[in-house]
């Protein structure tokens, strides 16, 4: 009879007892219980069953550094979003100091006319970058730095700074005002009001040579000047739009009178046509034939009707003046399509000019635009409105108009050369000249 015990492969020094005889049993036993005894030193020693406890440890340790580094991650966010945070508040409160500085010396950001325009707002904003940039820099001024006051320098050069502030304040109020006053015509009288403002400054500071540098005085200018580009840019698209406007009028009552006109012919001819009807059930040949020539007539007028109704391109060109109004030497070349053109030279002579308008030429052409066109181009260097290319007013004289028609093969039954003017020179008859 034997015995057999095994330690597991894995324990280090493990005994294998094989067929241990039952005849010194006890003495096998011992010798077991001490290579028990001592490999659980050995396991007490390292600590070999905890083994599996560390692993738990170990794991629940990296769980709380790895939630220790993502606190740290968000608390370094935090800390770079603070950070900007103050970067942005510092940067808006030295904006502001700025903004305080400037408006001390009367540098205001006041509506400024350029700042609805699509094509100058960039200008605009780049300019008053400068002029801010001018004032804070020390560029807007300039005056003595040697001044004494009551025998101080120091008293003397706080006088000349505070009497720089005090003027340049008062020149950039002069400014403001400039523009707040600026139209589209009168650019040269707001930058002559703010020169003189330049000037008088420079005047009263001649004491300690104080003076608007010209580089400021220059960048102030040109804030005037787009200023006025807007608004004469504004003004020409509403003179635009009224011309446009004009035109749809003139355009609508020429439809219309040729709709009435078509109308009337219509009528007219449909009370031919019974007569001559009537005139032949009454075996009157020859008045028939005396109607239907004039029936002819009204079938030719209709053609002629539905021919300038299609043909936009055809109407009448005129050439008209007003001595009395303009004087001797500017005409006015237009079209009309207008059944009855007078009714347009009429129109533009009645309550717009203390005078009626003289007709030089009126005459009828299939393509009547380009005569018109050619007309406009020839004396385009004479335009009277260089802004608004409808005002159609030209300083020539008819003798020249009527050369440049020749010189285009333009047939003319007929051109005065010489206005009748008769309400001028009437009135020029009462007033003893």
């Amino acid at each position: 009879m034997s015995v057999s015990a095994t330690v597991p492969a894995g324990a280090q020094n493990a005994l294998v007892l094989e067929n241990i005889p039952l005849v010194g049993a006890r003495k096998h036993a011992e010798k077991l219980r001490s290579e028990v005894a001592r490999l659980q030193g050995l396991i007490d020693q390292y600590g070999l069953q905890d083994v599996a406890a560390l692993d738990d440890l170990k794991r629940h340790l990296n769980q709380e550094v790895d939630g220790v580094r993502g606190q740290i991650a968000a608390a370094s966010a935090e800390l770079s979003s603070r950070q900007a945070d103050i970067a942005a508040t510092e940067a808006s409160l030295l904006d502001l100091r700025g903004a305080v500085e400037v408006q001390e010396l009367g540098l205001y950001d006041f509506e400024h006319p350029a700042e609805d325009s699509v094509s100058l707002a960039t200008q605009l904003e780049a300019l008053r970058a400068d002029i801010k940039t001018a004032v804070r820099t020390g560029r807007a001024t300039q005056a003595t730095t040697n001044f004494t006051f009551n025998n101080s320098t120091a008293k003397g050069a706080k006088f000349v700074r505070d009497m720089s502030k005090l003027m340049l304040r008062s020149y950039n109020a002069e400014a403001e005002n400039c523009v707040k006053a600026v139209r589209a015509g009168n650019l040269f009288t707001a930058q002559k009001r703010l020169t003189t403002a330049m000037e008088q400054i420079a005047r009263l500071g001649t004491m300690i040579d104080l003076r608007i540098t010209s580089y400021y005085h220059q960048l102030r200018l040109r804030e005037l000047e787009l200023a006025n580009r807007h608004l004469r840019a504004v003004q020409e698209e509403k003179e635009a739009e009224r011309s446009r406007r004009e035109e749809l009028r003139e355009q609508r009552k020429a439809e219309k009178e040729l709709a009435a006109e078509k109308a009337r012919l219509e009528k007219e001819r449909g009370h031919y046509a019974n007569t001559i009807a009537a005139l032949e059930a009454n075996g009157d040949h020859e008045g028939a034939e005396r109607m239907r020539a004039r029936l002819a007539d009204v079938e030719h007028a209709i053609e002629n009707v539905d021919y300038r109704a299609a043909n936009i391109r055809a109407g009448y060109v005129y050439v008209i003046s007003n001595v009395g109004s303009f004087g001797p030497d500017v005409v006015k070349i237009g079209l009309t399509r207008r059944l009855e053109p007078m009714d347009r030279v009429n129109e533009l002579g009645d309550a717009s000019v203390p005078f009626r308008f003289d007709v030089h030429a009126l005459f009828f052409a299939d393509d009547a635009v380009s005569i018109e066109t050619m007309l406009h181009q020839h004396f385009a260097d004479r335009r009277i409105n260089q802004i608004n290319l409808r005002r159609e007013y030209f300083r020539a004289t008819p003798t020249e108009v009527r050369e440049v028609l020749k010189a285009h093969s333009v047939e003319l039954l007929d051109f005065k050369l010489e206005p009748a003017a008769e309400e001028y020179r009437a009135t020029r008859a009462l007033q003893g000249n």
